[in-house]
């Protein structure tokens, strides 16, 4: 039973290409949807020339919060406003921290350029002791496609 076991973790480990997937060549961009090409690649618009002025752009009032010191087991909330200052829609794909601990909620729709936004996160420090800074990276049509925040503090067992 071991050696069957053994041989099929061996046969498995030894078909998979170690090269990432590729996405599929033969389907007309139209069927992934009108968001795809966006989120794949902002600043190409298929010629091969890339063009990182005409990208939507995330600017924050304050990329870091600084939360002080609070005790052990209280949810730290912050709201982090931003302004797409890009010449196109902004379109936010994910917003995550590294950890199940820091939660963010982003707008799902489009940011239209020059309009306002805001991403809210929650930080649970049940279980956390000392200085925390917790990075939640947003994921967008921007260049590059990724832009990080922080919120940062010190958790104090009373």
């Amino acid at each position: 039973m071991r050696i069957t076991t053994l041989l099929a973790l061996l046969a498995l480990l030894f078909s998979c290409s170690p090269a990432p997937a590729d996405a599929p060549n033969d389907l007309d961009p139209a069927e992934l949807g009108p968001n795809a090409a966006i989120i794949r690649n902002p600043v190409d618009d298929g010629t091969g020339v890339t063009d990182t002025a005409t990208v939507a752009r995330l600017a924050f009032a304050t990329p870091e919060f600084q939360f002080g010191e609070v005790p052990v087991g209280e949810v730290v909330s912050h709201d982090f406003h931003f302004t797409n200052t890009g010449r196109v829609p902004l379109l936010i794909t994910n917003a995550r921290s590294t950890c199940g601990c820091t939660v963010a909620a982003y707008p799902e729709t489009p940011i239209a350029p020059g309009d306002s936004s805001v991403i809210s996160v929650n930080f649970d420090t049940k279980g956390k002791y000392g200085r925390q800074r917790k990075p939640i990276t947003i994921t967008a049509n921007t260049y590059p496609a990724t832009t990080t925040i922080y919120v940062d503090g010190t958790v104090i067992n009373e």
